[in-house]
């Protein structure tokens, strides 16, 4: 089984934090849907065969398009790959695209999980962010999507914001969870090099939330989502429980990140993994419409993963997850040398209960997720 993304790269604004590529210019969209179909045409055998278990529209905004475009791109998704009987097919929206009518446009479409990017039930945390929507939007908007039949609803928040309080945060996750939808994605906010909110922080405008800060947020979310019956299955990533799901309706394509599923990314900065090679599209729309439309080629680049890498990779991805490392796995995948090489490093944070070992698996442990990327650092071959 292998994953699909299709990376959208239009919004009608660009939010201060975000570093995907992305541009305001809708006047390309024409080229590069003909373009995103000749990169398919192209690429059909990049995933050798694999049947696809999962397609991702992400971006940018992917609202954006209508439902004549993801027409155009779903007639050349089943013609030209084999799918899973039931994949997952996600689309990421902005709330104040979900109007009745999109959200009615998007049902006769094969999507079957909408990822909304609420960011916030904050009107003053919206404006700051330069998000186009409110408070009321984004939860009406979630309202229609449940209306139109959407079962499978997530929404992405943000914590750590400059100003935010923890009464202000948990006032956030409460919204969330009332809402009754079966996943939530939370990040701590970053600032990118080259964002707009960088830009803020390093001219003085505003003061990022200390680290001790925050991390009493991340804490917070894990307690309130856990009593909420939402598995933390992954350092961003929160998945409830239900009857039918028992293990928590979980994100399937974002797991094949994490579990190295193959997939492939088709569209400008999109990128691909076979297992062998990683690859990623030139983050441009101009430079991508007119190389594949006028030259047929593809502008990409490429580096072949030996060992050190794909080893790295394995600690980095599983790391992340409620699984955490088989040392089976391990030492299938890369000898005895390299699994004593991973206990060793480990040792020290085992002590300190930041890992822990649980039969086969070592995981992170609730004290150490939210320095989890420090852990992962010391635990890689460099």
């Amino acid at each position: 089984m292998a994953g699909l993304y299709v990376h959208v790269p239009f919004c009608a604004k660009r939010c201060i934090y975000c570093d995907f590529y992305s541009g305001t210019n809708m006047a390309y969209k024409d080229g590069y849907l003909s373009a995103l179909i000749h990169e398919m045409e192209m690429r059909r055998d990049y995933l050798r065969g694999e049947q696809i278990n999962t397609v991702y529209f992400g971006g940018g905004t992917p609202s954006r398009l209508n439902v004549c475009d993801f027409e155009r791109v779903f007639d050349a998704v089943y013609r030209l790959f084999s799918l899973a009987r039931k994949p997952e097919i996600t689309i990421e929206v902005n709330p104040d695209d979900l109007s009745d009518e999109y959200v009615l446009s998007l049902t006769k479409m094969p999507f079957n999980r909408i990822s909304v990017g609420v960011q916030s039930f904050s009107d003053e945390d919206l404006r700051l962010l330069n998000r186009r929507h409110t408070a009321a939007e984004a939860v009406n908007a979630i309202h229609r999507c449940k209306d139109a039949g959407y079962d499978n609803i997530s929404i992405d928040l943000m914590y750590g914001l400059p100003g935010q309080t923890v009464d202000g945060w948990a006032d956030n996750i409460g919204k969330a969870v009332a809402l009754d939808i079966p996943h939530i994605s939370a990040y701590n906010l970053t600032y990118e090099e080259g964002t707009l909110i960088d830009g803020k922080r390093k001219r003085g405008e505003i003061q990022p939330a200390e680290d001790e800060l925050c991390e009493s947020f991340f804490y917070l979310l894990t307690d309130r989502l856990a009593d909420a019956d939402f598995i933390h299955y992954e350092i961003s990533n929160f998945a409830k429980r239900s009857p039918s799901y028992p293990d928590g309706r979980i994100s399937v394509h974002n797991s094949s990140y994490w579990n190295g599923t193959h997939y492939m990314g088709i569209g400008p900065s999109a990128h691909s993994c076979d297992g062998d090679t990683r690859s990623w599209n030139v983050s441009s729309v101009t430079e991508y419409v007119d190389a594949i439309n006028e030259k047929a080629e593809i502008p990409h680049e490429m580096e072949y993963l030996d060992e050190r890498t794909k080893y790295n990779d394995f600690v980095i991805t599983r790391l992340r997850t409620i699984r955490g490392i088989s040392l089976d796995e391990l030492r299938t995948a890369f000898g005895e040398e390299r699994e004593r090489h991973f206990l060793k490093k480990s040792e020290p944070f085992i002590s300190s209960k930041k890992l822990k070992v649980e039969g086969e698996n070592v995981k992170v442990t609730r004290d150490g997720f939210f320095i989890s990327d420090s852990i992962m650092r010391e635990l890689i071959v460099l």
